[in-house]
């Protein structure tokens, strides 16, 4: 059962790394082109600009899950250093659970803010389904498919606070837990 877990851990981060790495190629290639279509042919797209900062933010926030689950969020290490073990252990428990928390929060409220987000990206065009079918469409791409990352993440973002919180536990159980040093081993 742990060999299934820590296989399907791996998985995620590797596919949730890949990920960021193709919106990072992507923002930086829409990006070039929208500046060599701007200033050497001068005639900008009108959706480099948009689907650069759509890139970047479903990167940041597709990141954030991988910061949570390796544990290179915002954390003070070297008071953790300082610390006895057992307190160091309780403190990363507590931020652990204050940031599920949060997860929650993104869950909750960006599946409100996807379900009341008006307004369309009138350059995008996108694919909807309708009559049974996926279809093409030209223009007015909804905000609402931009906004749709903060649930996805808010849901990563739990799941991954909740891997740290098992994964110190055990070692914590076993007698391995080593505080902050033990953040960067991998």
């Amino acid at each position: 059962m742990l060999t299934a877990a820590l296989f399907i851990d791996r998985t995620v981060k590797k596919v949730l790394t890949g990920f960021c790495a193709v919106l990072l190629l992507l923002m930086v290639s829409f990006t070039v082109y929208s500046v060599v279509m701007r200033y050497v042919f001068e005639n900008p797209p009108v959706w480099g600009d948009l689907l650069t900062v759509l890139s970047n933010i479903w990167l940041v926030f597709l990141a954030l899950a991988l910061t949570v689950r390796d544990k290179d969020h915002i954390a003070l290490d070297l008071v953790y250093t300082w610390l006895p073990i057992k307190v160091a252990f309780l403190i990363q428990q507590f931020w652990s659970l204050v940031i599920f928390g949060l997860g929650i929060v993104m869950i909750v409220y960006g599946i409100e803010a996807v379900q009341t987000m008006g307004g369309k990206y009138w350059e995008m065009w996108h694919f909807a389904w309708e009559d049974g079918g996926l279809v093409f469409k030209e223009h007015y791409m909804p905000k609402k498919y931009a906004v749709s990352i903060v649930p996805i993440s808010g849901f990563l973002v739990c799941v991954a606070a909740l891997a740290s919180v098992l994964e110190d536990s055990l070692k914590f159980k076993a007698g391995t837990y080593e505080g902050a040093a033990d953040l960067d081993a991998e």
